[in-house]
């Protein structure tokens, strides 16, 4: 823990000349088309099969009402004294979710993920009766069924347990079959957006310029900072060759900007490049206070009059180390920081705060995101 190594990951940081360079990508890799998307569903249902570990009948009504309202579907219909004492132990009520790619047809499958919605302890060998899968307008898209697969693993005996990973969620690959597409805006005849990952007018003026030079002065407009309008074909097989030239074109993006992500809850810091310090002195010092009890009997002389009694002795210790000054001249970059810090043995927590302080007095050039 008191390297700072494991915990800081530099990103795109390059020692020596080629400091700030970013190597060429594909449009492919800078944009998403507009309009093509996946979609979330989510959906209901039962998990039998379970040995003893599903939900508990008392503590889970829901479970056994639709396991009743599944029978009367079924043409079963159980006399009323069997369905209220009903109780069984290898049933559980779970939520099925997944996600419907785009230009998915009826007759796909697609992958789906169940999870435990009661109190049951483990899905291991269950399995999945059918059911509907919905997007947000309600509408059924896909129909989910099959054995799960769960990674996990669990054990109990006499009072003891052990566990592996989770045992109340799994998966069932191509578990689903999808029932209804998806319109795309693809499909509709105009101009076509090329939606960037990370909005930059710098890439946005360098894509359009790209496409233009390829395919023609007009074709390819930026119309902000995280949007390239282009003049498709209206004919869809010319749309798609259009599409499939201009993902294969190479751009130079902008240079990410110099950030710092700082995760709190697990002391994780990530430097990004081009990461600098202005002229600044760092003096940072940890204060630890220890409190410790001890009870001490005092024990009387036998033909004394006194009485027995407990003592607490108490010792309470207070330790600051010596803070260790850094001095950082102008425009030092991030390998120089990082070698300076570990040199003094700073943790993640000293990190953090030597990040912050230098982010509110102006010495570091770079935006502080905590997360």
């Amino acid at each position: 823990m008191r390297s700072l190594g494991f915990c800081i990951l530099l990103l795109g940081v390059l020692i020596g000349p080629g400091i700030g360079s970013v190597a060429a990508e594909t449009v492919r890799n800078l944009v998403s088309v507009g309009g093509v998307r996946s979609n979330q569903l989510v959906g209901y249902g039962l998990v039998v099969g379970l040995n003893g570990t599903g939900d508990q009948a008392t503590q889970v009504p829901y479970t056994t009402q639709s396991l009743l309202n599944m029978f009367q579907r079924l043409g079963i219909n159980l006399p009323p004294s069997v369905a209220t004492n009903l109780q069984p132990k290898d049933v559980a009520a779970v939520i099925v979710t997944a996600h419907l790619p785009p230009f998915a047809q009826p007759g796909q499958t697609i992958n789906v993920t169940v999870s435990a919605v009661g109190n049951a302890s483990s899905l291991a060998g269950g399995t999945l009766l059918m059911t509907p899968l919905k997007g947000a307008d309600g509408q059924t898209y896909a129909v989910a069924q099959g054995n799960i697969i769960v990674s996990g693993f669990g054990a109990s005996a006499n009072g003891s347990s052990a566990q592996v990973n989770v045992t109340t969620a799994g998966t069932i690959p191509n578990g689903a079959n999808v029932e209804r597409a998806v319109a795309s805006g693809f499909d509709q005849p105009g101009p076509l957006q090329l939606q960037l990952h990370t909005p930059s007018f710098t890439t946005a003026a360098r894509i359009a310029d790209v496409i233009n030079q390829r395919l023609g002065y007009g074709v390819a407009q930026a119309v902000n900072a995280g949007v390239v309008q282009v003049q498709a074909p209206t004919d869809p097989n010319a749309r798609v060759n259009f599409l499939s030239i201009i993902e294969n074109l190479s751009v130079d993006p902008e240079a990410p900007i110099a950030k710092v992500v700082v995760d709190a809850r697990s002391g994780t810091v990530v430097l990004g490049q081009n990461v600098t310090l202005g002229s600044c002195a760092v003096a940072h010092g940890n204060l630890s206070v220890t409190i410790s009890q001890k009870y001490l009997v005092s024990q009387p002389n036998p033909l004394g009059a006194g009485q027995t009694a407990v003592v607490p002795n108490t010792d309470i210790k207070v330790k600051q180390p010596q803070a260790k000054l850094l001095m950082f001249e102008p425009g030092v970059t991030l390998e120089a920081v990082v070698r300076a810090l570990n040199a003094v043995g700073a943790t993640p927590s000293d990190l953090i705060a030597i990040l912050q302080a230098m982010k509110a007095a102006g010495a570091l050039h770079a935006q502080l995101e905590v997360i």
